[in-house]
């Protein structure tokens, strides 16, 4: 993983593990289906209006959190570690 990517979406493993077809989000959130496969196939969060994560979540049944992954970059935490000491 590039290291500057820290944060990772979990889009396509949480629609997996609560077996939400495509179909089903696009419906719910008014959008294409081919929007929603363009969602799931990025491990970088994409831009999201707070509409769109709110209706994201509330199809899921999840909190935000669930949808995030935080992979601490040794260099870069430390680095702002020290700023912030």
């Amino acid at each position: 993983m590039p290291m500057d990517k820290v944060i990772r979406w979990k889009l396509n493993e949480v629609m997996a593990r609560k077996r939400l077809r495509n179909k089903d989000l696009a419906a719910a959130l008014g959008i294409t289906e081919n929007s929603v496969y363009r969602l799931r196939k990025v491990d970088e969060m994409p831009r999201l209006a707070p509409e769109r994560l709110n209706g994201i979540c509330m199809a899921l049944d999840c909190q935000p959190g669930d949808l995030l992954e935080y992979i601490p970059d040794d260099g870069k935490v430390s680095s702002i570690v020290n700023v912030v000491s």
